[in-house]
């Protein structure tokens, strides 16, 4: 009898309580996201990959100042979003995929231009920097779901 009453009392709690609305944290991350181990080596590649492009940032003496200007520039990508998950991650991806930075370092050592060399370089710590807190190449179904697993602490609920 008493089990009865707890279960009757549940029952009328749950019907009482509002339905919250779902969010993308409900969705589980993509599957092939990393986690575990594979996501801490993942975040920790990140930050030796900032750590080294600060180091040669530094050693080819670059302008901090411009160092400074284009660090944050990456994440103007983010505007992508402002079209939906899917064109975000895409700019997103663009603008955070080593690819990019790889290119103007190659253009800058071998071509002897300084300033291209700067440029891929502070690009580079900047991905690397990101990596290393987590935010990872994105998927198309919300930016919380990246190759580095999903973004913020799971929900409680």
């Amino acid at each position: 009898m008493a089990d009865a009453v707890r279960w009757a009392g549940a029952t009328r709690a749950a019907q009482a309580a509002p339905a919250r609305r779902p969010s993308e944290r409900d969705v589980p991350a993509p599957p092939g996201a990393a986690v575990g181990a594979v996501r801490g080596l993942l975040r920790l590649e990140g930050l030796l990959l900032a750590a080294a492009a600060l180091a040669a940032y530094a050693r080819f003496g670059g302008s901090w100042g411009l160092f400074a200007a284009v660090f944050l520039l990456p994440d103007l990508a983010l505007a992508g979003y402002l079209a939906g998950p899917r064109i975000g991650a895409t700019a997103y991806n663009l603008a955070h995929a080593m690819a990019g930075p790889w290119t103007l370092v190659a253009i800058g050592v071998l071509g002897g231009v300084p300033l291209v060399l700067s440029l891929g370089l502070a690009w580079a710590a900047h991905v690397g920097l990101d990596r290393s807190l987590g935010f990872g190449l994105k998927y198309g179904s919300g930016f919380a779901h990246t190759h580095l697993g999903r973004l913020g602490r799971p929900d409680p609920w």
